[in-house]
């Protein structure tokens, strides 16, 4: 069976990785709702967020991400 971390093409990885931070964000500021719902689905599939007590939150892998984006786009 293939997991769907690898069905995701790679434009739509790197798609989901220059989102991450604005998504990080709308966590931070407890607006989950608006991350579509595909993005969720697909983020957590890739590791880089977590349902944690019902409620979303950044991965260790996840946050990792968005320090190296920090740091390339700085």
């Amino acid at each position: 069976m293939i997991s769907r971390q690898t069905q995701l093409t790679t434009s739509r990885r790197d798609a989901l990785a220059e989102t991450l931070r604005s998504t990080a964000d709308l966590l931070r500021q407890r607006r989950a709702a608006d991350v579509p719902e595909q993005d969720i689905e697909d983020y957590v599939a890739l590791d880089w967020l977590e349902w944690h007590g019902g409620s979303l939150r950044l991965t260790i892998t996840g946050d990792n991400i968005c320090k190296q984006l920090g740091v390339r786009t700085a």
